[in-house]
């Protein structure tokens, strides 16, 4: 069987930063990843998806962004820059391996791979993200709908919807950005048990992530005090809040029920819709792990800061407020990558070396 020093499980930018730093530990990390590139899931990101960190805080370790530092970097634009991120890596990438189950036996850990193979590593750093699995909420009558029901990871462009009754339920950026861009081609209602809460993107001034990082609001570690994220903040540059006031789209309390194509709202009113899209967020995509009991019941994984409560050598990079409220973003995920490698390779370190990487033959 061949043999790794530490297998990294998804090469986003959770995956990359982790195996930069790792590197910097002197440990040789082997990345896996599903897809046929090293980029995660941004090219299934919708269409005019656009960055809300300019590019001065939107880098991965030892890489800035190039160009105008003041920009905010559309989806595409990120994408290029996690391929020359991952062509400057000193790390072996490998595409298109999907890791299906990790078992633990004898001090190491065992990875069955979707094509047969399997690979033992001393420690594992878990980065597979969120998007894998859309969180769909048990909603008032939303399994007996007759109508379209889709989230927000299936969704790329506005056309589909033109000329429909569209509802999207949530209360975040992507709920909000989505639903102002489908109201061009659509009467868009956006429904939320909580109010969507807009932040200004420019303060006196400044952008308000140069706000963040100058207070340390940014990389303050109230990630294990959290027993649930907080609510998002909307960051608008104005747009969204002229677009919510001239009702376009309107906001409303989540429907109160279903019948058929019909939504009940909160005020009594029943209204035909043709379309409820689902901006209800993410779930830990992390099911590769379920065999170590790795996982609660709800497959979340039981750590503490990024450090596996369960297994020693078991790490997470990209949880959402793993650490702090930029755990999961670009700007944030470096800094928990450098404090994940240092409990990696001070485990690495403390246990016996009768160990050789080894290719299998």
């Amino acid at each position: 069987m061949e043999r790794v020093d530490v297998a990294v499980i998804g090469s986003g930018q959770s995956g990359m930063a982790a195996a930069h730093a790792l590197r910097r530990h002197g440990l040789a990390p082997v990345v896996l990843e599903a897809s046929d590139r090293p980029v995660g899931s941004w090219p299934r990101y919708y269409d005019s998806l656009t960055l809300f960190s300019p590019a001065r805080y939107s880098s991965l370790p030892g890489m800035p962004f190039d160009g105008d530092l003041d920009r905010y970097p559309h989806r595409d634009e990120v994408i290029t820059y996690l391929l020359r991120y991952a062509d400057q890596l000193d790390a072996e990438i490998r595409t298109r391996t999907r890791v299906l189950e990790v078992g633990y036996r004898d001090g190491a850990f065992g990875l069955s791979l979707e094509d047969g193979g399997q690979l033992e590593a001393r420690a594992v750093v878990a980065a597979t993200g969120t998007f894998g699995r859309p969180h769909r909420p048990d909603l008032p009558g939303l399994e007996g709908y007759a109508g379209a029901v889709l989230h927000v990871a299936d969704y790329r462009s506005p056309e589909l919807f033109t000329g429909q009754r569209v509802v999207v339920v949530g209360a975040g950026n992507s709920a909000v950005q989505i639903a102002a861009e489908v109201a061009e081609r659509a009467q868009v209602t956006l429904a939320a048990r909580h109010r969507v809460r807009l932040a200004r993107q420019r303060a006196l001034g400044r952008d308000l992530h140069w706000w963040l990082a100058r207070t340390g609001l940014d990389t303050l570690p109230i990630g294990r005090f959290l027993r649930t994220p907080p609510t998002q903040l909307v960051i608008d540059d104005g747009r969204y809040r002229a677009a919510v006031t001239a009702g376009r789209p309107d906001r409303r309390p989540l429907f109160k029920g279903i019948s058929d194509t019909k939504v009940l709202w909160a005020d009594g009113a029943t209204e035909e819709v043709d379309t409820i899209l689902l901006a209800t967020g993410y779930r830990p995509d992390m099911g590769y792990l379920a065999p170590l009991g790795a996982l609660d019941a709800a497959g979340h994984p039981r750590h503490r800061e990024g450090i596996s409560l369960t297994h020693p050598g078991l790490a997470y990079v990209g949880l959402e407020c793993q650490r702090s409220l930029s755990s999961n973003s670009l700007r944030g995920v470096g800094r928990d990558a450098a404090r994940t490698a240092r409990h990696v390779a001070a485990h690495l370190a403390s246990v016996e070396q009768d160990w050789e990487p080894r290719r299998a033959d």
